[in-house]
């Protein structure tokens, strides 16, 4: 409905897009932060009992707001 009448629900659809955008910048800080730990603690536990660099491995592929980028995609 956001998409399909941008006139009507333009604050919506801006705001959609917004975090679209916050996702697509958040992936490669998210890689540049996986590298700077394995770098720094290597392959042990992380803070917190964390998994460490393989946790923050799995994250990598997990995406932000994936019904908003399934609805932005269908279109």
């Amino acid at each position: 409905m956001v998409y399909q009448d941008v006139a009507r629900h333009w604050e919506l659809q801006k705001l959609a897009e917004d975090l679209v955008d916050l996702a697509d910048w958040f992936q490669p800080w998210w890689f540049r932060h996986v590298t700077t730990v394995e770098r720094v603690i290597g392959r042990r536990r992380g803070t917190g009992g964390s998994l460490g660099v393989s946790y923050l491995r799995g994250v990598l592929d997990r995406q932000f707001f994936p019904k908003l980028w399934s609805v932005r995609m269908s279109l």
